[in-house]
């Protein structure tokens, strides 16, 4: 099955970080959530968008979710909370280990954002483009967070 290394390796964003897609992507959030302030890491050089939440889901106190984008239109979107509660949503290859995922784009469930096999399911997001991967997020993250529950987070048909 191979060594964790190249189990990892299989297992993670190809390609740069792709600046000028973070920066669109914090233009969505700070736009169009009025609980969210967006942020590079870096900005001249960045690895991650950090998306802070003066909210987070199901009664946490606050939340984030870390953003990677790359140039070969890989990503990770990654919510955590005060809860220490942890799901994300992403788009990458994974070597066929998550049997229940037929493309790249996967969803790993709350709470601990698992990677078991028979835990990752197939996302729910589709689209293909920063904007509308961001908004399809953003849209899911307000549905959970009305609902006060994590079920919408991976439902409906191709959000938004």
């Amino acid at each position: 099955m191979g060594t964790d290394t190249e189990r990892r390796e299989a297992h993670s964003l190809r390609g740069p970080i792709d600046r000028p897609v973070l920066r669109a992507i914090r233009d969505v959030f700070t736009a169009e959530e009025p609980l969210a302030t967006a942020q590079l890491d870096d900005y001249l050089d960045p690895h991650t968008l950090e998306i802070t939440f003066s909210e987070g889901l199901c009664g946490s106190d606050t939340a984030r979710i870390d953003v990677q984008w790359t140039t070969r239109d890989d990503y990770k979107f990654h919510y955590t909370d005060s809860h220490n509660v942890n799901f994300r949503w992403g788009k990458h290859p994974h070597n066929g280990d998550y049997v229940h995922v037929p493309g790249l784009e996967h969803y790993h469930p709350p709470p601990d954002a698992s990677s078991d096999p028979d835990d990752v399911e197939e996302s729910r997001i589709k689209h293909s483009g920063e904007k509308l991967v961001a908004r399809a997020v953003l849209k899911l993250w307000r549905a959970a967070y009305h609902a006060e529950s994590f079920a919408p987070l991976n439902a409906g048909s191709n959000p938004p």
